[in-house]
């Protein structure tokens, strides 16, 4: 399934050539086989591969999380399920916010504002050894000299515009987020109410019998 030469992979797979002979042309000084890829990486990959494997092997059973159809990108179809079921057997905890905090942390974007979809460039189906090109943002402070204080001066209204469209996103995210667990509340409720319902109804039952063991002990 991890290699580039699968037929369904084709178009991935030539991508995923093209990149390392580039690599190799510019004498690249790290060669990817003596790298190893950021566990959360790889655990997201091994999620992903897997979870494919159980769909074809499934009958039809809806997916939870999967590929997109490129196969540069995937998709969490079911944050719920997702964050029940897989975050805790590959990342040992059920928090989808902070799954998407990781994701944000190594350049994963969100690429559509109607669905929980995730892309990087070097984050391909079929293309595992591209994972070690993969790093996490670093925040280091701006250390421009003096001769570029103006350049920088002029720059800064785009940079405004552009940290206003960041901040917009998150917010959008967090808004997702927050109807994604208002609508795992809401579920929660509706269970516990029928829960309750069924504890009441076997209460009168209960109730019923005592009430008949008396009557019926009262007549003898």
């Amino acid at each position: 399934m991890e290699l580039c030469g699968r037929t369904i992979n084709r178009e991935n797979s030539s991508m995923c050539m093209d990149q390392d002979i580039s690599e190799v042309n510019h004498g690249t000084s790290q060669s990817s086989r003596t790298r190893s890829p950021a566990p959360f990486l790889s655990k997201t990959y091994d999620l992903l591969e897997e979870e494919e494997e159980e769909d074809e092997d499934g009958g039809g059973r809806r997916s939870i999380v999967s590929w997109n159809g490129e196969g540069n990108g995937f998709i969490v179809w079911s944050p719920a399920e997702f964050s029940e079921l897989l975050l805790p057997k590959y990342f040992k905890h059920n928090n989808f916010s902070s799954f998407i905090r990781q994701l944000n942390t190594y350049g994963f974007k969100k690429t559509s504002p109607k669905r929980w979809e995730f892309k990087h460039e070097k984050f391909q189906k079929g293309c595992r050894h591209m994972l070690v090109e993969i790093n996490r943002k670093k925040c280091e402070p701006s250390a421009f000299p003096v001769y570029l204080k103006a350049s920088e001066e002029s720059t800064s209204a785009t940079g405004g515009i552009n940290r206003s469209m960041s901040n917009a996103a998150e917010q959008e995210n967090q808004s997702l987020l927050l109807m994604e667990e208002n609508k795992n509340l809401r579920k929660q409720k509706m269970e516990l109410q029928m829960q309750l319902s069924q504890f009441k109804a076997l209460e009168t039952k209960l109730l019923d019998c005592v009430g008949q063991f008396m009557q019926d002990q009262h007549n003898r």
